[in-house]
């Protein structure tokens, strides 16, 4: 029996409904303006990359990035910095990555001696302004070292701060990489120095009370206050990787500053806590070989 006009239209127009819900069903993973693509694909080019040759560096943190100690007693060393510094002995993250005669001009150090996490944002907005390709965040350490272990930065207020501070980085900054360097140990700082009578006698000025008052001292009460900073420390360290994680163009260090063993040799001879010019090299290869890496560290 031969098929009728209309119903070779009804059949036409079915056909062409099933095109349009297939082409309606591609486009639900992915579709641009032409019409369907390759979801995976699509995404793939989506996806911010790690640029693993920045060509400017902005430095944010404490004491240890502004290389306190490091040349002379009670004083900030910039350029002893392991992050911007420009002493041949340290050979910086900043002259690693953009040579010794560029990186003058194209490295900025915001850090500040003393400073915890509440100070971030404000150090990170000035690091914003350059626009800079990395930013390198060390902070925490003065939030475990504080006169007492009760008086430590509450973990949660240090990870609402560390969210906020990254935050407002990438909403003025969108393109900045973060390299975050994990907050050093600092029960192996005071395994170093210890048993050390002229060193004992220097912490007692006031260095990082909550780790290394008494610190021959074996008490329960004692050795319970060490584990406790160490334990806090583990927990900044993991806000750390949790909230970097969340940002595709952030790495954190997968605590390698953490668990680096420093020796006496590398830490400053003026206070046995901070690194001298060999730590802050230390801290400067470690720095340098995650930057560059094709994959973060697992």
């Amino acid at each position: 029996m031969r098929t009728t006009a209309p119903r070779r239209r009804a059949r036409r127009a079915l056909a062409g409904a099933g095109v349009a819900v297939a082409v309606l069903a591609a486009c639900v993973t992915g579709c641009d303006e032409s019409g369907p693509t390759d979801a995976g694909e699509r995404g793939a080019q989506a996806a911010p990359r790690w640029n693993t040759a920045p060509t400017s560096i902005a430095a944010v943190g404490d004491s240890i990035t502004r290389g306190f100690d490091a040349c002379s007693v009670l004083a900030d060393c910039p350029e002893a910095s392991w992050a911007t510094g420009n002493d041949p002995l340290v050979r910086s993250l900043a002259a690693r990555l953009l040579g010794e005669a560029q990186a003058p001009a194209r490295s900025w150090n915001y850090a500040v001696t003393g400073s915890r996490m509440a100070d971030l944002p404000v150090q990170l907005t000035a690091a914003a302004a350059h626009k800079p390709d990395l930013v390198t965040v060390m902070v925490g350490s003065n939030d475990a070292c504080r006169p007492t272990a009760s008086s430590m930065t509450p973990v949660a207020e240090f990870r609402d701060g560390f969210d906020k501070a990254l935050k407002e980085l990438r909403a003025a900054s969108p393109a900045s990489q973060v390299y975050v360097s994990s907050v050093p140990d600092l029960q192996r700082l005071w395994e170093q120095g210890k048993d050390s009578p002229m060193v004992r006698q220097i912490w007692k000025l006031g260095i990082c009370q909550s780790m290394l008052a008494e610190p021959l001292s074996a008490t329960a009460g004692a050795t319970a206050r060490r584990e406790q900073v160490r334990a806090r420390v583990v927990e900044y360290n993991e806000v750390l990787r949790e909230v970097c994680g969340k940002d595709a163009l952030c790495r954190y260090d997968g605590g390698a500053v953490f668990q680096y063993p420093f020796a006496a040799d590398q830490l400053s001879h003026w206070d046995w806590f901070h690194p001298g010019k060999d730590g802050q090299a230390r801290l400067a290869e470690l720095a340098h070989r995650q930057v560059t890496a094709a994959e973060p560290p697992r």
